[in-house]
């Protein structure tokens, strides 16, 4: 997990390239997302957490995005209402 604001624009990049990170998430609503989703391409930097796998998103208590995501949302939905019986 990597905060956004930690990382220069060229890191970034570099960091993107080298696929150490494939998906952003939002810290503050704990919901993560491929990185060109619209939906998390509009968030704050400051906001804004990076990740290097869906699986390490979701051991830190992420949820996956209901826009870029759908079938891993369904899912994880579905998993939490059965959960809840």
């Amino acid at each position: 997990m990597i905060p956004h604001i930690q990382l220069s624009d060229t890191e970034l990049r570099s960091k993107i390239r080298k696929l150490e990170i494939c998906f952003g998430g939002n810290k503050r609503l704990k919901i993560y997302g491929l990185l060109h989703c619209t939906s998390g391409k509009r968030m704050k930097r400051e906001n804004r957490i990076l990740f290097i796998s869906e699986k390490e998103a979701l051991q830190n208590g992420y949820r996956p995005c209901g826009h870029c995501m759908r079938e891993q949302y369904q899912s994880w939905k579905d998993n939490k209402k059965g959960g809840l019986k």
